[in-house]
């Protein structure tokens, strides 16, 4: 999702310094955040017992290492803007329930598939909607959702294994189009269930598409997810997967 030069002004200009609600809107979404970092961490620490090789299995374990170090960077941030780590964390303690359940991996290929394209539609809409968060807010979001290292790793594990069986291929394309629905799903309860979230991604969409003299272009949650929608086509195309 570009983020350039252009965004950065316009939400320079708009944001600025945290006020009493900004600073209450980016509670919601790092207490999100935090959530989702937890969230990775129990989906690592799974994939690492059902990981096929012992490489697989190191690299899992450390990335689930790797996502509570972040889910605590980010209740840090959360505190120091006021919030309380533990009441606000709860208060999203059930958000991907659903989306587990009915996205339960068969196989290693659809444990890969649903980390590189299911959670990472939600991690998509917290990056739209740190653009409408306080810079340091903002810049932290999107440091602990820089995942390049493990996306890389899990494109070229899925590319190998479709490349070597073309059955395989359709069935990871069916299976991709289930998970991104289910996520789907998930980000438009969240923007029925809390507003501030919803205020936060009509600032950063309005960021991206460079509204001018600072008016906020207020989207429809419809937009918000066809962007998500976009962001995940191209995540596909890395597959050679039909999304």
């Amino acid at each position: 999702m570009g983020c350039g030069t252009c965004a950065t002004a316009y939400y320079q200009h708009v944001v600025g310094e945290p006020d009493v609600d900004q600073r209450a809107d980016a509670v919601e979404l790092l207490a999100l955040v935090a959530t989702l970092a937890d969230h990775a961490f129990v989906r690592f620490a799974a994939d690492a017992v059902n990981a096929p090789t012992a490489p697989e299995r190191l690299s899992r374990s450390r990335l689930a290492a790797c996502s509570v170090s972040r889910r605590d960077r980010v209740l840090d941030r959360l505190a120091d803007l006021g919030g309380d780590p533990v009441v606000q964390i709860v208060r999203f303690d059930r958000v991907l329930d659903d989306f587990d359940a009915r996205t339960e991996p068969a196989t290693w290929a659809e444990r890969l598939l649903r980390g590189y394209v299911g959670c990472a539609v939600s991690e998509d809409f917290c990056r739209l909607a740190a653009w409408g968060v306080d810079v340091d807010s903002r810049d932290l979001v999107l440091d602990v959702l820089d995942d390049a290292d493990h996306v890389e790793a899990s494109v070229m594990a899925l590319c190998e294994a479709c490349a070597d069986d073309p059955a395989l291929a359709s069935r990871l394309a069916l299976w991709g189009r289930r998970v991104v629905g289910e996520s789907l799903q998930t980000v438009s309860r969240l923007l029925a269930a809390y507003p501030a979230l919803g205020r936060l991604a009509a600032r950063g969409m309005s960021a991206l598409r460079e509204v001018p003299d600072g008016a906020e272009d207020v989207q429809p949650a419809s937009k918000v997810l066809n962007e998500l929608t976009a962001e995940h086509t191209r995540r596909m195309s890395k597959l050679s997967l039909t999304a």
